[in-house]
């Protein structure tokens, strides 16, 4: 198959472009530099100049191919409602160009927040709060399957991790750490992230894209979730700084979307047991 993907030189992407190709397939990766060319064609890939904005560009990719992960998010935190605009034209042109043709189309959505119960992909997406919007863009995904396409949404955690890589949103918390000389958290601390490795997450973006049916979600997820104190006494032993509960203003835009997981757990039916391993299928509560 040749697979269209979108952000494929991205942390998630650079991952996912190997995935595909060692299982056979082809890629035909959006790239916005010279480096990221670069980085797509010494994974093998083919490089297609273009961003979220280009919108001919993601025609172009989607036409081409027999399938389409979208993966890219501009992740500009300052300017997120702008970037969560940008994914939803996106999601829409990209759709356009799939319409009826029954190809897989694989979006990266977010795990919702759910208050008092551990989550499911029976849950419906978050589409409130700073957010929302990103909710939105993988509820119009699923609805896709009803225009004759394969869609499919895989649901990431904040945390997506890999040694010697980034840690996703714990890398906004290293960084504050590092800058303001104190490890912080939300609140009490008791809001629970679920991660996963980025290796198992690449691995699922590859099977949803192979066997999925259409409207189908799926938890990217191999850990329920460490609650953010015990994430910020890790951060603070590392870097030696005490740890300290802030006000979510703290964090800006990412904080009131931390202060709004008070008390929230999250499950996973798809995940890995470590890098290497096939996401299963297991239902979990607290």
């Amino acid at each position: 198959m040749r697979v269209f993907v979108t952000g494929a030189s991205g942390s998630i992407g650079s991952v996912v472009v190997p995935e595909l190709i060692a299982a056979g397939h082809e890629v035909l990766g959006l790239v916005r530099s010279d480096t990221a060319a670069t980085a797509v064609a010494a994974a093998g890939g083919t490089p297609l100049r273009g961003d979220l904005t280009d919108l001919d560009s993601l025609r172009t990719g989607a036409t081409q191919a027999d399938g389409v992960i979208n993966l890219a998010f501009s992740n500009d935190w300052d300017n997120l409602e702008a970037g969560i605009d940008e994914e939803a034209r996106a999601v829409h042109t990209l759709a356009a160009a799939l319409a009826g043709s029954g190809k897989p189309f694989v979006h990266a959505g977010l795990t919702p927040m759910v208050p008092g119960h551990t989550s499911t992909e029976d849950d419906p997406d978050t589409t409130d709060g700073p957010v929302g919007g990103r909710g939105h863009a993988s509820q119009t995904v699923l609805t896709l399957a009803d225009q004759g396409i394969r869609s499919s949404v895989v649901r990431l955690p904040r945390p997506v991790h890999q040694r010697g890589s980034q840690y996703g949103f714990c890398s906004v918390l290293i960084a504050a750490a590092q800058k303001t000389g104190v490890s912080a958290y939300v609140g009490d601390g008791t809001q629970r992230w679920p991660a996963v490795n980025r290796l198992d997450a690449a691995r699922l973006f590859r099977i949803a894209l192979e066997d999925a049916a259409p409207g189908t979600v799926l938890h990217a997820v191999a850990d329920e979730g460490d609650t953010m104190k015990s994430l910020a006494e890790t951060i603070g032993g590392v870097l030696a700084v005490p740890v300290e509960s802030v006000p979510p203003e703290r964090f800006g835009v990412i904080g009131r979307a931390f202060a709004r997981t008070v008390g929230q757990t999250f499950a996973r039916r798809h995940r890995g047991s470590g890098p290497g391993r096939r996401p299963g299928s297991t239902r979990s509560a607290r």
